[in-house]
């Protein structure tokens, strides 16, 4: 990761007021994928999950930008 989860906290923290319960999301930054073997990717039709236990799970479809 770029920063770390202190600094992401500390950041959002200043522009933002948390409640119980909220969610600080992480992901990948760009080209990660491009330097495994295979080369991995997201592809028009492939569908990422995000599940919090207990709460259920969010389900997207990638689509190509047009």
């Amino acid at each position: 990761m770029i920063f770390s989860i202190p600094q992401l906290i500390a950041y959002a923290s200043s522009v933002l007021t948390f409640l119980p319960g909220d969610l600080i999301l992480t992901g990948t930054p760009e080209g990660v994928g491009f330097f495994r073997e295979p080369k991995v990717a997201l592809r028009d039709g492939d569908i990422v999950e995000v599940e919090v236990e207990g709460n259920g799970v969010l389900s997207n479809t990638v689509r190509e930008a047009r």
